[in-house]
């Protein structure tokens, strides 16, 4: 392939820009890529069949050889020499196959307790460059094959640490898909972290502004995970990778990146902080069933669309496990997890070691079909009750955007109520007002009335409730209900009612004064009139008649 075409074979990060039909050649874009695909697997297979003609000379005839020529890449390309997929469309996809004392084998299945998940299944994929591990199976094949310890995979770059010597013959190898073109590095699931396009035998950053949301559906279909959750630039670190020199153009319904239309960006470079971060939602789910709080009972994983209990048959299940489940489901940490024989359907196996280091529930599960019945696990968790319910009942008049305001001296009811899980229990109301409240009264049919008589300006403050029941032989407490604000004071038209009576009352209290005022000064006047006629007839009467 020339050099002018070889942008189409190299992997690159994904960048996030709106479609534009302005800015695309889909037939062009779409016919080099196909073309490329087929000359670099081409390519590939001609440099395969020329390296295995050097090591399987005495093999030339057998219908393995040949399929292990088709698939697998010689180490002249820069991949590693002691593991292989074979039998597969793809080197990514087929029988694992490690080399060990000089021979080939395929790798066992079953190890013990020890289970191949995805999580385990992806430091081979990655070992491999085959960006993230997909999905896992027991392989319609057999012959000799070699033991691997899973988990020990997790905590070694050294894949040979993790080999057993015994070499084992008896049932069907470990079979895996890993994805060609997109991974997501540096997350904390192999649903989540830096996106990262594969092209010309190299991986590349993808800028955040690049993408849109169908892009990333695409990616996380790819990926084998849920519906796209997040996508943020500088999420999980910048890397060191080149820059993806194309910008996808995916309609959302493709079922590979490399399905979608491209545009070329020549010189495309990510500013600082927006090489693409990307979360997709985990396909699967985790939940507890069977008791009336969803904190609390037999744990289930969904799985390949199917939700079954998980297997405890050896009780690796502990309290860290479960806490890590709990968690995951926002319900606190575990107080109790234990091994139920009372399950009469298929299992999923899951990982326990692997439980305790990832976040997602699908990195965890086995690879491969349901087991047969099997114990399973239940447990629970800390945060079991739900949050209780506050609520006033009489003495309100007013709600405002704090809370409520209640008539002064007046007397009032909070309510504290639950969802019904558990019978009895008791409630606490508790406030911070000037003269705190810590009552105390049992549960009724889930709620509790508190009865609070003389509301003062000193009730002012927020009310909480908090609810406590026991079950599963431990005393439980919920967390606090939101606060309930209350403020005090009189009604509005009770004040303009009293401002009126007020002002009635001082307007007839003048009124009185000035009639009394009228009616003394009339009477001083009268009094003084009469005083003085008198005066004057006593005067005249007291004056000789001759002297006038």
């Amino acid at each position: 392939m020339s050099d002018g075409g070889s942008l189409w074979c190299r992997w690159s990060s994904l960048v996030h820009r709106p479609w534009s039909p302005k800015n695309i050649r889909a037939k062009e874009d779409e016919a080099k890529m196909r073309r490329c695909g087929r000359d670099r697997y081409n390519r590939q297979q001609r440099l395969v069949a020329g390296s295995n003609d050097l090591e399987d000379t005495g093999n030339k005839g057998s219908k393995a050889t040949k399929r292990i020529q088709a698939t697998t890449v010689p180490k002249q390309l820069g991949y590693p020499d002691d593991v292989r997929l074979v039998g597969g469309a793809s080197r990514c996809n087929g029988d694992v196959q490690i080399k060990h004392h000089g021979e080939w084998r395929g790798v066992r299945y079953y190890y013990s307790s020890d289970l191949w998940t995805l999580k385990t299944a992806d430091v081979i994929c990655r070992r491999l460059d085959c960006g993230s591990a997909v999905s896992g199976r027991r392989s319609v094949s057999s012959g000799p094959q070699w033991s691997i310890i899973p988990t020990c995979l997790l905590s070694t770059s050294a894949l040979m640490d993790c080999v057993r010597i015994e070499p084992y013959s008896g049932g069907s190898p470990l079979s895996l898909t890993c994805s060609d073109s997109v991974r997501l590095v540096h997350g904390s699931s192999l649903c989540s972290g830096r996106l990262e396009v594969r092209s010309n035998q190299s991986w590349s950053l993808v800028c955040e502004e690049d993408l849109d949301f169908n892009d990333t559906q695409v990616v996380c279909r790819e990926l084998g995970c849920g519906a796209p959750g997040l996508l943020q630039g500088g999420l999980y670190g910048e890397g060191e990778a080149p820059v993806w020199t194309s910008e996808l153009q995916c309609e959302g319904n493709e079922s590979a990146v490399l399905d979608c239309r491209r545009s070329s960006s020549a010189g495309k470079t990510c500013s600082p902080g927006t090489a693409a971060g990307l979360t997709c939602s985990d396909p699967g789910g985790v939940r507890l069933v069977g008791q009336p709080s969803r904190c609390a009972g037999t744990l289930e994983i969904q799985h390949q669309g199917h939700w079954r209990p998980v297997e405890n048959y050896y009780k690796l299940w502990d309290l860290k496990s479960g806490s890590a489940v709990c968690q995951y489901l926002d319900c606190g940490s575990a107080v109790s997890v234990n091994r139920t024989d009372d399950i009469f359907t298929p299992v999923w196996s899951v990982s326990v070691p692997c439980v305790k280091l990832t976040s997602g529930p699908r990195d965890c599960v086995e690879l491969g079909d349901p087991d047969p019945r099997s114990p399973g696990v239940v447990m629970v968790c800390s945060d079991l009750l739900p949050q209780p319910n506050i609520s006033l009942s009489d003495g309100v008049f007013g709600v405002y955007q704090q809370g409520f305001r209640v008539l002064v001296f007046s007397d009032f009811t909070v309510t504290c109520s639950v969802r019904p899980q558990y019978p009895g229990g008791s409630f606490r109301l508790i406030s911070d007002t000037e003269k705190p409240l810590n009552l105390t009264l049992p549960a009724v049919n889930h709620s509790a009335h508190f009865l609070l008589s003389s509301m003062g300006y000193a009730h002012r403050g927020n009310y909480t409730c908090v609810y406590h029941v026991d079950v599963y032989n431990r005393s439980f407490t919920s967390s606090q209900s939101p606060a309930l604000y209350l403020t005090v004071g009189d009604l509005v038209t009770h004040l303009i009612i009293r401002v009126v009576v007020l002002v009635s009352a001082l307007l007839i209290f003048d009124l009185c004064l000035f009639f009394f005022y009228k009616v003394s000064v009339k009477r001083i006047q009268m009094k003084a009139e009469s005083n003085t006629m008198r005066v004057v007839e006593e005067t005249s009467h007291n004056i000789p008649s001759g002297s006038v």
